[in-house]
């Protein structure tokens, strides 16, 4: 028995990590943006916020990490080498999951990245 049903992966999953990646940059720098904007006025502190967005970008992993496992899947587990280039289904969809594959590895890093501030910036700067 599947947890995920197959029919999930389709063009959609394509997407998805590099979404979830646009969606925590905006969140993050948006976040961080307003926040520094109307210092002294939101009734939290500037480690509330890291806070926050550390769970975002753990909850942003975790779905591009689903993303890649679907992808890979999808990919028929690394059995089948590229390229896959033949005018089939089959190879269309492998060659589906290997790009979803690829792009979630490139997503997942960017996120990483993306959250490094979190890391290094103590407060705002005026």
């Amino acid at each position: 028995m599947r947890l995920i049903p197959k029919e999930i992966e389709s063009l959609w999953t394509l997407f998805t990590a590099p979404v979830v990646w646009a969606l925590h940059f905006l969140a993050s720098y948006g976040a961080f943006s307003v926040y520094c904007a109307k210092a002294g006025v939101a009734g939290f502190s500037f480690d509330t916020l890291r806070i926050v967005l550390a769970t975002v970008t753990i909850v942003a992993l975790a779905v591009i990490v689903m993303a890649a496992w679907l992808a890979w899947r999808q990919w028929g587990f690394g059995v089948h080498d590229p390229p896959h280039d033949e005018p089939t289904h089959h190879a269309r969809t492998l060659f589906q999951g290997f790009a979803t594959l690829l792009l979630s590895g490139l997503s997942f890093t960017a996120v990483l990245y993306g959250a490094l501030p979190l890391i290094f910036i103590e407060g705002c700067q005026r």
